[in-house]
């Protein structure tokens, strides 16, 4: 056909909606490529929807639709693309929106002639319809670029569909430009492509256009049924409301948002008629309030889920919603058996009597299960107590106070049970029933006529004055007969017991004012045994009477107040008495009281005491007489000391002072002290050496200082002492004879002396001083004055007369010094034995240079080899500079 062939199909409403007004859900139409403005598409039968409320509408606005159903084309369209898509909706007043989609398709070359329209290099977005069923290639849309009119061009095209992933969905002709899919596509994978269409010249094979993007978009097909998001397991309490809210079904469509493909209708499939659920939301709620758990305690009820709002041919899934009943306490518990009857001996304690099983259909181990048991009648003398076994729910019945069965032979208890929640969703009440407790007898000791007893007795009351009597009785013959009584406590021994009467007579004087006495009352402890040795016990209370039998008197300490007159003191006085034996108090001084201290009233128990006169300071002795209530007195004597005050402050506290052994000690040890130390002193004074006189006759220049000092003596010049050299003619100046001439040689130096008349002679010299001036020593002096085989000419001798004088000089001295060591005891060379000294640190290395140190050794000269630091030292001092 030369012009377009328009098919219409409409079909027409399904049954279920007949009432309202329904389109088909598609419609595809063959189109030519390119149509102006007016072109009639096709027309839709609107047979069965309301004309006055019907509404129809477009998502294309190149397209428009009149109340008659016919769709128009509003300007030129070109359906360059193998198929346009649009909607179409309608509505009225009897139901819900419908909506028909409308597929444009291009008629094929033998129905419509081809006619090539320059495009535009931009075209709109190609529109594909989702699991497209071929015949594939089909043809989509043709792409011409602007730049052919002037150039002979070629395409290519890149992206998702072409040479990315999904590849080889779509291609594109190089020379033509005819864009074709090759493959059905899965919106709800891809729901759009985005490729790149570029454009060249044949010879330059450079690009005459920008690139163009192209994109493509899938149209969506109702292809994917609902899915329920999660399992769906809801709880709701039994006996709930009509109308509440179990839960809400969940579920979701993969297909295109906001159509009707992911538009969901819920429906409930069972037939109980237990729950309703919303078919737009999905909540499901309760339909009764009978739901009892007790009876049915879960619910599976099937859901349906309709895409397409519902409607005939959308997609559906069905799954099962688990509905569970939580437990309301609407079951009270329940006694299995109506009443009890039990039997317990008298005097049982702590004793369980009966166990009361019950039942309960509420969950178990919750509050709705657990039972209470409450004792509403009949325990009024609190013999009986309930408690719960929580392992069995059962009520324990306890005896806990002997019930005594001359007074209560039949108890008639009433038990109530509960639970721990409230009654909730019923009518019912908590269950009572009645308990017999029927009490034995059994043979008891003696019981007092009252368990305590109350006598009043005046202190000091004489002895064996009879204060009352306390008996018991047998409870079973009510009678006293064949029962003996004792005491069991009695802290102060005050009372004497009849054994066979239960007379009390005082047996020691009651003092109100003794410790065993609290707040006036004594307590006594009886027992009452009978023939068969039971025995019950009772108490005595006495109560005592106060008596004036106590004086006041002053409370004890010194009183100080200052001598200045009109001073005062405060007296305060106590009465061990209660009243009106006791305060307030009268305080007086006595008849024969000197009138040199005055009392006037301070408050009830106390008075203040002032001096009237001058009176000297110091400790004195004050009479004054209190009385209480009842004139009963006594004179009191109060230690008052008077003394100097400055500013109201006493200065000094003129009181007698006691040594005691330690204060004898300490008066003595000072005295002790001095004494040793004179003892002390003594002792040193006669323990110092004797000192001796020695005259140092001219300033000799020797090596003897005078000093305090332990450490190593002072450096010494040596020009102040020097070898002699003394020419003797026989000697012809020989060192030898200068030594024997001169009268005395050096001992060191191995020489040896005679004593004579207490002083050693020097005119005798030994080999040894010949073999130390012989030159053994050469290498220790140098160029000594002193060496071998070198004799001393007069010249020498000459300029050294100073030297000669201050050498002769030394010599006498140590001479005298000498011949005074060799006076020691024993016979000693020189003092040269150990003495105690402080220590002053590690001692000298060269040990001791005593004259006789070597005495042991004087055969033998090779000592002289070997004197180390002290021959040195020596040395240095006698080398000439």
């Amino acid at each position: 056909m030369a012009n377009a062939v328009i098919f219409g199909i409409f079909l027409l409403l399904i049954g279920s909606r007949v009432e309202s007004c329904s389109l088909p859900e598609y419609l595809h139409v063959n189109v030519p490529q390119f149509f102006k403005a007016g072109y009639v598409i096709t027309t839709a039968d609107l047979s069965q929807c309301d004309a006055k409320s019907m509404h129809l509408s477009l998502t294309d606005d190149r397209f428009t639709v009149t109340r008659r159903g016919e769709i128009v084309a509003a300007r030129p369209v070109a359906v360059l693309a193998s198929r346009r898509t649009f909607s179409v909706w309608a509505e009225d007043s009897a139901g819900p929106r419908s909506e028909m989609v409308v597929h444009l398709d291009c008629a094929t070359q033998g129905e419509v002639t081809l006619k090539r329209v320059k495009r535009r290099w931009g075209p709109p977005p190609f529109n594909i319809l989702e699991n497209d069923n071929g015949p594939f290639p089909k043809f989509i849309d043709m792409i011409v670029s602007d730049s052919a009119s002037t150039h002979t061009v070629y395409y290519t095209i890149s992206g998702p569909g072409i040479d990315e992933e999904p590849t080889n969905v779509f291609s594109l002709e190089s020379k033509t430009g005819n864009f074709f899919m090759l493959q059905p596509v899965d919106r709800e994978q891809y729901p759009v492509f985005n490729m790149v269409v570029q454009v060249y010249d044949v010879g330059t094979h450079r690009e005459t256009d920008d690139p163009l993007p192209i994109v493509v978009e899938v149209d969506d097909v109702n292809d994917n049924p609902p899915t329920v998001d999660g399992p769906i397991l809801f709880t709701v309490a039994e006996k709930s409301e009509i109308g509440t809210l179990v839960g809400t079904v969940i579920a979701s469509d993969r297909d295109q948002k906001g159509t009707d493909h992911v538009k969901l209708r819920y429906t409930l499939l069972d037939r109980l008629g237990m729950f309703n659920i919303d078919s737009k939301t999905g909540d499901i709620t309760t339909a009764t309030n009978t739901l009892d758990r007790e009876t049915q305690a879960t619910y599976l009820i099937p859901v349906q889920i309709v895409d397409m709002d519902g409607r005939p041919k959308g997609l559906h899934t069905t799954a099962t919603a688990t509905i569970s009943l939580s437990d309301v306490n609407d079951n009270p518990p329940t006694f299995k058996e109506k009443s009890y009857a039990v039997s317990v001996q008298e005097n049982s304690k702590e004793k369980l009597i009966l166990r009361i099983p019950v039942d309960d259909k509420d969950m178990i181990n919750t509050p709705n299960w657990i039972s209470q048991f409450i004792i509403k009648k009949g325990n009024e003398g609190g013999h009986f107590r309930i408690e719960t076994d929580h392992k069995t729910n059962e009520g324990l019945l306890y005896v806990t106070n002997g019930v005594d069965y001359e007074k209560n032979k039949i108890v008639n208890l009433e038990i109530m049970a509960r639970n721990e929640a409230d009654l909730t969703g019923t009518t019912a009440q908590w269950n009572s029933i009645p308990i017999k407790v029927t009490v034995g007898d059994v043979d008891e000791g003696p019981e007092f006529t009252a368990p305590t007893v109350r006598f009043h007795v005046r202190e000091n009351t004489a002895n064996g004055t009879v204060i009352g009597t306390y008996t018991a009785v047998d409870p079973e013959t009510k009678s006293s007969n064949g029962i003996s009584y004792y005491k069991v406590t009695d802290p102060a021994h005050w009372i004497n017991v009849d054994k066979n009467t239960g007379q009390l007579r005082v047996a020691n004087k009651i003092d109100r004012e003794s410790k065993f006495v609290h707040d006036g009352t004594y307590n006594i402890t009886m027992k009452a045994v009978d023939a068969s040795m039971k025995t019950g016990t009772g108490t005595v209370i006495i109560v005592v009477e106060d008596v004036n039998d106590n004086r006041p008197t002053v409370l004890p300490g010194e009183k100080v107040v200052c001598e200045n007159e009109d001073d005062s003191v405060v007296i305060v006085a106590e009465d061990a008495d209660q009243p009106p034996f006791s305060s307030p108090f009268i305080f007086s001084m006595p008849a024969d009281s000197d009138g040199r201290w005055s009392l006037t009233r301070f408050n009830d128990t106390a008075a203040t005491l002032t001096h009237t006169k001058n009176i000297p300071t110091g400790i004195h002795d004050v009479d004054i007489d209190v009385q209480d209530q009842q004139s009963l007195s006594g004179v009191q004597t109060v230690r008052v000391r008077i003394c100097e005050c400055r500013n109201g402050v006493c200065l000094a506290k003129q009181r007698s002072v006691t040594f005691g052994p330690m204060g004898l000690l300490a008066l003595l040890l000072p005295l002790f002290l001095l004494l040793l130390l004179c003892l002390l002193l003594i002792f040193f004074c006669m323990t110092k050496g004797e000192k001796r006189q020695i005259d140092d006759s001219g300033d000799s220049g020797g090596i003897l200082l005078k000093s305090n000092t332990e450490a190593p003596g002072e450096e010494v010049d040596a020009s102040l002492i020097n070898v002699p050299t003394i020419v003797d003619p026989v000697s012809k100046g020989s060192v030898k004879g200068q030594m024997v001439s001169s009268g005395w040689h050096d001992t060191t130096l191995g020489g040896q002396t005679q004593v004579d008349n207490g002083f050693y002679e020097s005119n005798v010299l030994t080999t040894d001083t010949q073999d130390y001036f012989s030159g053994r020593y050469d290498s220790q002096y140098g160029q000594h004055l002193v060496s071998s085989g070198v004799d001393i000419d007069s010249r020498y001798l000459a300029q050294n007369a100073g030297f000669l004088h201050n050498w002769q000089t030394n010599g006498r001295y140590l001479q005298q010094k000498v011949a005074i060591l060799g006076s020691e005891e024993d016979a000693r060379y020189a003092d040269d034995i150990t003495h105690s000294y402080r220590f002053e640190g590690v001692g000298s290395p060269a040990g001791s240079v005593g004259c006789c140190s070597d005495h042991a050794d004087n055969n033998d000269l090779n000592f002289l080899n070997h004197l180390g630091p002290k021959f040195k030292t020596l040395a240095d001092v006698c080398t000439k500079k």
